[in-house]
């Protein structure tokens, strides 16, 4: 089983930390970044120096990229704090006073003006890759000067920023900088099966920022594979034997309504249409169409906004639908399944240059809070990734378990 050390301040034992911990609580650089992946236990290595600067007499600043995900520093330190006699917790300002003068307080980065006017011994800049540069340069780093304080950067990685400059800066000789690169494996507490257990469910892109904290180049790339995978052969109606799932994405005017249509058993694209320019009536006599000569088990459709009333008409009309309503975290589900479905070459597609197109230009970001959100690049459309992308939730799916 793995053991930790605990760590001593003074004489107070603080929470143990484990080896790559230890080695940058006891690095003595003044600037120190930490590539981490998800549960390496970078916030409890930050609160464990800024709780140190306080009992030093020190005031340290925790600043995050918004006011909410401080919390989730600040809940954990207010109860490790309170464990030193004379230590106060002020919860309407998120900051801890110690005897003796140190302070640490809890910030938002989304605010910098806010964060102008006073020195500091040191901070902790948590996200840091999503922390915009001019806080960093233009507010925390002037306010360490007068001090000569210390700032610690942990982030998971989030493409190449200006956290990855920094990062590269502290990978050379600079005296005043170094950096650390922490897969979520060298956490002795993390079981390894877990992190397998992600490995195998995740697109390779995604495992290798989130738990192998690579920094990876910015914007397209979510599907890899694609022309690999055009291998379809179009089918012009329903096959004996096969069963079918449908995917739509609606559109109108500029949007174009996209339909996909997936053979279950041979996990390929066998039909697809899409156009614009029609109003719903016809958009709705399109699909019947295709549904006649498919008869699918069920025809997952987009029903945000104006989906919702061509679901209950469709649905009136005696179509099976199942209704699928977009939200970040439903459409990066979505995405990312059909992600891990090219890169193991398990779906072949139509060899259709406008589908193509759009999955290969097809984009990520990921959020502070560490969703990762993916769309169409500025000027470009996605109707057609995302009509796959809800029938191979169906496809991929044994049926009777379709739920969103």
């Amino acid at each position: 089983m793995a053991t930790a050390a605990a760590h001593r301040i003074d004489c107070i034992i603080m929470p143990p930390l484990h080896e790559g911990q230890r080695d940058v609580a006891h690095d003595g650089h003044r600037f120190r970044a930490l590539a981490c992946g998800r549960r390496w236990g970078k916030t409890m290595l930050g609160i464990a120096l800024a709780v140190e600067g306080g009992i030093r007499r020190q005031r340290w600043w925790w600043v995050a990229p918004t006011y909410a995900m401080s919390a989730i520093a600040w809940r954990p330190a207010r109860a490790m704090a309170l464990n030193i006699p004379g230590v106060q917790a002020r919860e309407a300002d998120r900051c801890l006073l110690f005897p003796g003068g140190g302070e640490v307080w809890w910030k938002s980065a989304d605010n910098d003006d806010a964060l102008r006017g006073e020195g500091l011994d040191g901070v902790i800049v948590d996200e840091a890759a999503f922390v915009r540069e001019r806080v960093w340069a233009e507010v925390l780093r002037p306010a360490l000067a007068d001090r000569q304080g210390r700032a610690v950067f942990g982030s998971t990685p989030a493409g190449r920023n200006w956290f990855w400059r920094l990062w590269l800066a502290g990978q050379g000789d600079d005296p005043e900088i170094k950096s650390w690169r922490f897969p979520t494996a060298s956490n002795p507490f993390i079981a390894p099966a877990e992190i397998e257990a992600a490995r195998a469910t995740m697109p390779a892109r995604v495992f290798a920022q989130e738990f192998d904290a690579d920094f990876l180049e910015d914007g397209g790339g979510v599907f890899r594979g694609v022309r690999a995978c055009t291998t379809s052969t179009a089918q012009t109606g329903a096959l004996e034997g096969h069963a079918y799932v449908f995917g739509v994405d609606w559109g109108k005017h500029a949007d174009f309504t996209s339909i996909k249509v997936v053979d279950c058993g041979l996990r390929a694209e066998v039909a697809s249409e899409r156009f614009n320019q029609v109003d719903y009536t016809l958009q709705r006599g399109r699909l019947q169409a295709l549904y006649d000569r498919f008869k699918p088990r069920t025809v997952i459709a987009e029903r945000n906004s104006m989906g919702e009333p061509i679901i209950e008409q469709l649905t009136r009309d005696g179509m099976r639908i199942t209704p699928f309503l977009t939200t970040n975290a439903s459409k990066a589900a979505a995405i990312e399944a059909l992600a891990l479905a090219f890169e193991r070459q398990d779906i072949s597609i139509l060899d259709d240059p406008t589908s193509i197109g759009e999955l290969e230009a097809y984009e990520s970001k990921r959020l502070p809070s560490g969703l990762t959100t993916y769309n169409a690049p500025e000027g470009m459309h996605d109707d057609t990734v995302i009509a796959l992308a809800l029938a191979w939730q169906g496809a991929s799916t044994p049926p009777g378990r379709i739920h969103f």
